[in-house]
């Protein structure tokens, strides 16, 4: 054999190997549970309380997280809504599906990656009328680059990675 045939079969005997491992972390991955740190459930957290006590009216009212008061609470969802005034507590009961963040108060962009993770209440969007929430700023980030197509992908996900 030549010393060129055999750097040809190297290189291609290393991209199958290489191109093996990724197939095999891939997959690895893909059969990991999604993260779950909302430990009290669907609107929870690590307490009962949904967005952790911020008003989910004044997201769409005053255009701004709004720490919500102990005067001011429904349950809802099996969760504890706290609001900044009476006027969103009566929003909230009336219709609290219009107000609800979606998918649960789960981070919108890690349910579009198969991973329920918990947010940070001053990182929000409301798009079509919908809250959507946040990780964190870098989450966030890479989230509004295409906050439609996550929404797309995270809508076709969330009843499965519930079911996990």
């Amino acid at each position: 054999m030549t010393r060129i045939s055999t750097c040809r079969m190297n290189r291609r005997t290393l991209l199958g190997i290489g191109l093996s491992a990724l197939v095999a972390s891939t997959a690895a991955r893909a059969a990991q549970a999604p993260i779950n740190t909302l430990t009290g459930g669907f609107f929870g957290g690590a307490s009962d309380t949904a967005i952790l006590g911020y008003d989910t009216v004044a997201y769409f009212t005053d255009g701004k997280p709004v720490k919500g008061s102990d005067s001011f609470v429904a349950t809802w969802m099996g969760a504890k809504w706290k609001f900044a005034s009476q006027a969103h507590l009566d929003l909230f009961k009336a219709t609290p599906e219009k107000y609800a963040p979606q998918y649960g108060g789960y981070c919108a962009y890690g349910v579009s990656v198969d991973n329920l993770v918990s947010i940070e209440p001053d990182k929000f969007k409301v798009i079509d009328g919908k809250l959507y929430l946040n990780y964190d700023a870098d989450v966030q980030q890479k989230w509004l680059k295409n906050p439609i197509g996550f929404i797309k992908t995270a809508d076709s996900k969330f009843q499965t990675l519930l079911k996990q």
